[in-house]
């Protein structure tokens, strides 16, 4: 059997920006038809990090802040990969800073959940919402400190004049919470000494100290005591 030959849209999510200009020569339709996932190929070059690429088909007028059928954006999809370049592009193009799939999920959150900073630190430089919220109530600290993703923490602790420290999730827990029950020391410690309540209870009444190993409750019960 012949190889299949590959769509607009492999050719887009791979990076060969000849091949698709020459088709969108060929047919200027194709800049903002989609495929079975409800996306064009904007996305699909956002997602493969082909900053070349999504600056051409921008200058073509397609929009910047298109949903697929999970209410993915670009932005979302670039920086949930990592791509820095295409964040940078569409950050300068306008994307919605603060747009959410259909979990609630942010392009914040999905950078900050998956450790990339330098991701992180330009959405925030735009003022994208450091306490954004997804359907269960995790805001990216809640995944930064879940995640044991100590250079998050420390940058969204940077802004410890906007950021909520003790938000609640569903179940009620806080960033601490969450750090203690992962056994995340170096964030759990992070979160105490930027002023994290280790009073505040969850919905089965449990505190961050209730979750906490003892190596890392001890820990913490010095810096209590410190901060007193």
């Amino acid at each position: 059997m012949a190889p299949q030959e590959p769509t607009p849209f492999d050719l887009a999510y791979t990076g060969k920006t000849a091949a698709v200009k020459i088709l969108l020569n060929e047919n200027l339709k194709l800049k903002s038809e989609t495929d079975s996932n409800g996306r064009m190929l904007i996305h699909w070059a956002a997602l493969g990090g082909h900053d070349d690429l999504v600056t051409h088909l921008l200058s073509l007028g397609v929009p910047v802040d298109p949903v697929d059928d999970t209410n993915m954006t670009p932005l979302i999809l670039a920086a949930s990969a990592g791509r820095d370049k295409v964040v940078n592009v569409l950050l300068n193009e306008g994307a919605d800073l603060n747009a959410k799939t259909m979990d609630g999920h942010s392009a914040l959150q999905y950078a900050a959940s998956k450790n990339w900073k330098t991701i992180c630190a330009a959405l925030l430089e735009k003022e994208a919402d450091i306490n954004i919220c997804d359907k269960r109530g995790a805001t990216p600290l809640h995944r930064a400190a879940s995640k044991g993703n100590t250079a998050i923490v420390k940058l969204l602790l940077e802004y410890g004049n906007i950021l909520k420290i003790d938000s609640r999730d569903a179940s009620g827990n806080t960033a601490l919470h969450l750090a203690c029950e992962e056994d995340r020391e170096e964030e759990a410690k992070l979160l105490m000494s930027n002023g994290a309540d280790v009073t505040v209870t969850n919905k089965l009444g449990k505190t961050p100290f209730d979750l906490a190993k003892p190596g890392l409750l001890r820990q913490l019960k010095e810096i209590k005591e410190r901060n007193v």
